[in-house]
């Protein structure tokens, strides 16, 4: 059991200092308009189901090619400010282009090319809080990369409900922009101020020594592919969540855009507690019994949303959503990193390939679900989807841990 809470080591160090700041502010942008960007593809700007699914697909292999070379890069150079610098540059052209001039073509561009090249801050910033924690004590380690997650999750309390009350008083969805255009302003003058100069930290950063190519075939190396895949699904329940909420809310039962805003940010509110309580029970159980656990819990609540969204009894389905959520967006985080311990950069960006297998896993469910019946079984073909994954992925540790001791004895 840690010796300390969870965030006390992030209170300590100045750079988890600096990496939680960038953190919230990271999700603050990302859960402004994450949860309207199906609206605004599908009603908005008149691309329909099929063009929100093209968006999809390509903001994810974009995405993840860009999270993978920046990682690789990181592990090969060191230059792990630089690139942060560089990848919010391309978050401003983004959010510049979406708050001056909003129309299809610009929506296209910011949403599927630009804002997933930029998604790759996602992955640095969990490579500073890994590599600052390497010299923590070994048992505060999985508290603080949970404390990251839940700290990106914090935003989605605090400001989904303004947006809620902002939608309210009858503001635009696309004033969603020049709002997280000042938010990624502050992101970058921090990153500037505060980020640590490379070569000058408290930890061994040295080179990787691998060319661009030997990163990439540790990556396909079966074990690690099959688990990335499995992986993938369970986050494809995510992407389907954040996907149809909106549109079964709005289009499918006529609710507004307010109680998008409310229903995500409690959702997200409830995850962040359990997020922080995980280090205080992992050791009772393994990683992938408790990814198990935490994904049945949040595909009950996926299945269970298109047949409750009309009825008041919808809201009762946010806190097997929370419980599960904490557990199945933030366990297989440590997980994937030790997979590559030694390469933070690249460790990093098998969270990305595990969001781009999921993301494609998720377009291909709404796809076919939208295509056959509707939002209804877009979601129950995620939720068996993600179980499958969970429950192969125990099976495949589980497994290769009983091979370990036959070969031991």
């Amino acid at each position: 059991m840690p010796k300390a809470l969870p965030f006390t080591p992030v209170l300590r160090d100045p750079v988890l200092r600096v990496t939680a700041l960038l953190m919230v502010l990271w999700g603050a942008v990302v859960c402004s308009f994450g949860p309207y960007t199906s609206v605004l593809a599908v009603e908005t700007f008149g691309l329909g189901d099929s063009g929100f699914v093209a968006i999809l697909v390509v903001s994810s292999v974009l995405s993840v090619t860009a999270a993978l070379w920046v990682g690789i890069r990181t592990d090969q150079t060191g230059n792990r400010r630089g690139l942060s610098v560089a990848t919010q540059g391309v978050l401003l052209v983004a959010l510049v282009l979406m708050a001056l001039v909003p129309n299809a073509p610009i929506f296209v561009l910011a949403h599927g090319i630009l804002i997933p090249l930029a998604s790759s801050m996602w992955g640095q910033l969990f490579a500073l809080a890994r590599l600052a924690a390497s010299v923590r004590p070994a048992e505060e380690r999985d508290g603080i990369l949970a404390t990251m997650r839940a700290l990106f999750a914090l935003p989605f309390i605090l400001v989904l409900p303004l947006w809620s009350v902002a939608f309210q008083q009858g503001a635009d969805m696309l004033s969603v922009y020049p709002v997280c255009l000042v938010l990624a302003c502050v992101m970058l003058a921090l990153t500037l101020a505060r980020w640590p100069q490379d070569g000058r930290t408290a930890w061994l950063d040295a080179p990787s020594g691998l060319s661009f190519r030997a990163a990439l075939a540790e990556l396909t190396h079966p074990p690690v592919a099959l688990r990335i895949a499995a992986l993938g699904a369970v986050n494809g329940a995510a992407s389907v969540y954040v996907a149809i909420l909106g549109l079964v809310m709005v289009e499918s039962v006529g609710r507004g855009p307010a109680d998008v805003a409310l229903y995500f940010g409690i959702v997200a509110g409830l995850e962040v507690p359990f997020m922080l309580a995980l280090p205080l029970i992992t050791h009772m159980a393994r990683r992938t019994v408790l990814i198990l656990a935490g994904t049945t819990l949040y595909c009950l609540h996926l299945a269970l949303l298109p047949l409750l969204a009309g009825s008041w009894t919808v809201w009762l389905l946010v806190l097997p959503a929370g419980v599960g959520g904490a557990a199945m967006l933030t366990l297989p985080i440590a997980y994937l990193q030790d997979m590559l311990a030694t390469r933070p950069g690249t460790g990093a960006s098998l969270m990305a390939l595990q969001v781009l297998a999921g993301q494609i896993i998720a377009a291909v469910c709404f796809g076919i679900g939208t295509a056959v019946a509707g939002y209804g079984l877009v979601a129950l073909l995620s939720a068996a989807t993600a179980i499958a994954g969970a429950v192969w992925l125990h099976w495949a540790d589980g497994t290769a841990r009983l091979d370990e001791k036959a070969h031991s004895t």
